[in-house]
């Protein structure tokens, strides 16, 4: 394992609670990924593997985390990683546990699979926006080439109208800038 000092380091600076719980998320990712290599990413202590993060631990104020790339990640928002918020060695799921979840996680980062983004629900075409297309051929011809997240843009930014001008306004809009082969947040592209 080639270890960082710099890790040393991090987990030195940390509160007392969290040195143990970092020491041994860090003593299981070596069990687990003896051929890993550990680094500094985002301010975190990092395992990587082949240049892939696999692994990420982290202390904060009142607890730790533990973000397991390549991982689905399914808490509701419970703190960073997988794990939810750490304040106790208790907190932890069995060593045995963790050095299987660590190893899957690091056969995915070998494979080149990465986790899986939630799908957003699909955005019904609304009715009046429809009619606008259909109204302008050009437009409605530039908006059959965006991708579905450029579609998707467009779609969101109209039904979240609160108003009926605000929503008559944004379909104008959107019907003109389409025609003019531009995506939803054209402002902001580079130049």
């Amino acid at each position: 394992m080639k270890t960082d000092p710099r890790i040393d380091d991090y987990i030195a600076r940390a509160a007392p609670f969290a040195q143990p719980i970092l020491r041994h998320l860090r003593k299981l990712a070596h069990e687990a990924l003896p051929e890993g290599e550990e680094s500094i990413k985002w301010s975190m202590p990092t395992l990587m593997l082949g240049g892939r993060n696999v692994i990420s631990i982290a202390g904060f104020a009142t607890h730790c985390s533990c973000v397991i790339h390549h991982e689905e990640h399914d808490r509701n928002g419970e703190g960073m990683g997988q794990l939810g918020k750490i304040a106790d060695l208790e907190n932890l799921p069995s060593d045995e546990e963790l050095i299987a979840r660590f190893r899957r996680g690091a056969e995915r980062a070998a494979a080149g699979k990465r986790r899986v983004p939630n799908a957003k629900p699909t955005i019904a075409m609304p009715e009046d926006f429809a009619q606008a297309l259909a109204a302008a051929p050009g437009a409605k011809a530039v908006y059959d080439t965006f991708t579905d997240a450029q579609r998707r843009e467009y779609l969101e930014w109209i039904t979240t109208a609160k108003r009926e001008g605000t929503r008559s306004k944004r379909i104008a809009t959107s019907v003109a800038w389409i025609g003019e082969g531009k995506r939803r947040n054209w402002k902001y592209e580079a130049c």
